[in-house]
């Protein structure tokens, strides 16, 4: 297999049959030898009977239905795993990654590059939404101490190798884009159109946004633990500070009876400040504690269409 083509699909059953329309008529520009991983993530519009007639008008388009909702990072990591290609296409379903543009991506493998990421310079998403996308970025950026860039998502192209590495990672906390770069294979960025949505909406809200940068930083830094190591430290200095103000003080008898009120404040204070470092102690032993269960990251239900790869 040449190219395989992974798609999450969640909310977007009115897209699937110009999706499917348009891929082909796009990969087949590129080659023959081509197929369509299509992986239902619970859908709530029922889009698992829509896949499998699908899969039984083309022989190489394959769905894969999960037996409850685990998640777009998920989804993809099932796509991966029954991937065959040399090279894997990543993207979402709503055609707001236009199969179009696989083209031009494509044409940055011939230069050497094993990860070609599309970077949608003209976002086509409400204010609110790329606003919450630029905050999540930046966030995610600086406790990972790594770059993110907000206009850029899961869509791309992967080679074989980048994919195998990524498969070798089978950690519960799963966030595709991150994986990626960790792998560190020579990488490049595309200009590429972006679409509005056609249909349905996005399910990432802020909530939703802020959760998964924390989830992401937990399972890829140790960032917040230092810097509560930090904030200790600064808490310590501080202390030894107003230790030597007050020992001057003594000195030259400027000494008054404190109130109980600063001792209160001074105490909760400090008891929030341990039970604040305590809890992200608590969230990394938690995080450890799922990942030594080993439970299988998804649970595929369904299988429909094609030779997927075992």
């Amino acid at each position: 297999m040449h190219i395989s083509v992974v798609i999450p699909f969640y909310g977007c059953k009115a897209c699937l049959i110009e999706l499917h329309s348009r891929l082909t008529k796009s990969l087949s520009q590129i080659t023959n030898n081509f197929e369509i991983i299509l992986v239902n993530d619970a859908s709530p519009d029922n889009c698992w009977n829509d896949i499998k007639s699908l899969c039984e008008k083309d022989n190489w388009v394959v769905g894969l239905n999960f037996s409850r909702n685990f998640g777009q990072h998920y989804a993809i990591s099932a796509g991966l795993d029954y991937a065959s290609g040399e090279w894997i296409i990543v993207m979402d379903c709503d055609l707001q990654d236009q199969p179009e543009e696989i083209i031009k991506l494509y044409e940055k493998t011939k230069d050497g590059y094993y990860i070609i990421l599309g970077r949608r310079y003209n976002r086509q998403d409400s204010f609110f939404k790329e606003l919450g996308s630029r905050m999540f970025y930046k966030i995610l950026s600086w406790l990972t101490d790594k770059h993110q860039n907000h206009k850029v998502a899961n869509f791309g192209i992967y080679h074989r190798k980048v994919i195998d590495a990524v498969k070798s990672m089978r950690e519960n906390l799963r966030y595709f884009p991150v994986l990626v770069r960790w792998t560190g294979f020579k990488t490049c960025e595309v200009d590429i159109e972006h679409a509005k949505r056609k249909t349905g909406k996005t399910q990432y809200s802020f909530g939703k946004l802020f959760k998964l940068a924390f989830d992401i930083v937990i399972a890829f830094s140790d960032k917040p633990l230092r810097l509560t190591v930090r904030l200790g430290l600064i808490i310590s200095a501080l202390s030894l500070i107003y230790a030597v103000v007050v020992l001057v003080r003594v000195l030259i008898g400027d000494v008054t009876v404190e109130g109980w009120s600063s001792l209160i404040v001074s105490v909760w204070f400090l008891s929030g400040l341990i039970i604040f470092i305590l809890g992200i102690i608590g969230i990394y032993l938690g995080k450890t504690f799922d990942e030594s269960k080993k439970r299988p990251i998804y649970i595929i239900s369904d299988t429909a269409g094609g030779n997927p790869a075992e």
